[in-house]
């Protein structure tokens, strides 16, 4: 079956760092552009970047456009985000998403989404 599955959620204090990872199954996670998502309770999804196939990001989230970076490992079909000096305000339900073509800035775009994981950043 094709599922995107997203890990590392948790608490994070302020300041400290963690890494999301998007493992994929049933597909080659590789030939897709992959997006991460974040949602925040109360607020509309918002796009905080993506990776295309070719390793290329799109950074559309100007607020961690400078703390968070996408990559991604073909050998172990996972994308990968990395999270620098969090902020409360980081506190959101992470997912990612996959799309058979380029990044994009419309949400309808992506095919496959992960169910998402929880990262809560205290003070």
């Amino acid at each position: 079956q094709v599922q995107l599955v997203e890990s590392g959620g948790g608490l994070v204090q302020e300041g400290e760092s963690t890494k999301l990872s998007c493992t994929a199954s049933g597909f080659t996670l590789g030939s897709y552009s992959v997006a991460w998502f974040r949602q925040i309770p109360g607020k509309e999804r918002e796009q905080v970047g993506c990776i295309r196939s070719n390793g290329r990001t799109i950074h559309y989230l100007r607020s961690v456009k400078d703390r968070f970076t996408i990559s991604r490992d073909n050998t172990e079909n996972t994308v990968s985000l990395q999270m620098h000096s969090l902020k409360s305000e980081d506190t959101a339900t992470y997912f990612c998403a996959s799309a058979v073509l380029r990044c994009s800035e419309n949400q309808g775009e992506y095919d496959y989404w992960g169910p998402g994981t929880q990262v809560t950043v205290s003070s």
